[in-house]
């Protein structure tokens, strides 16, 4: 694949860019990282004609979970209560999952994979959704367990 130059970084959201690209990188080696999202980018707006900023922030927005579960011991017994997730740990989640999906899969380069679970999740399926809605249903299944959450 050629290196095309996509100035992915232009409409402002840099940081959440950045912090993505940091989640990517593996043994420090962050230009790699870099240019596999950029590579992604690139297919991202060569399959769908659009920003590839704006999928990933549809991506990004609809795999982020508003509810999770966090274990809690309480006199002997582990409860699951649900919470709400504040923004820092949705970006985070969201970011975890969607490069866990990207890592199962094999086959082909990492940048297309990143291409195809960026996409996938900005039309609102996949794996990362389906992640992200396990997650909100353990915290519905879990309800009853909230009143533990002030302790």
């Amino acid at each position: 694949m050629s290196r095309t130059k996509v100035n992915f970084i232009a409409n402002g959201n840099t940081e959440l860019l950045e912090k993505f690209i940091n989640y990517i990188m593996k043994d420090g080696k962050k230009t790699v990282a870099r240019r596999n999202l950029t590579d992604a980018f690139a297919i991202i707006k060569k399959k769908t004609g659009s920003n590839p900023q704006e999928v990933f922030d549809k991506a990004m927005t609809e795999a982020k979970p508003s509810m999770e579960v966090r274990p809690k011991r309480i006199g002997g017994s582990v409860y699951q209560i649900p919470r709400e997730v504040k923004p820092f740990r949705q970006f985070q989640l969201a970011s975890r999952w969607m490069l866990a999906a990207v890592r199962a899969q094999k086959g082909s380069a990492f940048s297309q994979r990143l291409a195809n679970i960026i996409m996938q999740t900005a039309n609102n399926e996949g794996p990362v959704i389906k992640k992200k809605e396990d997650t909100h249903r353990m915290a519905q299944a879990n309800k009853a367990f909230a009143h533990f959450a002030r302790y």
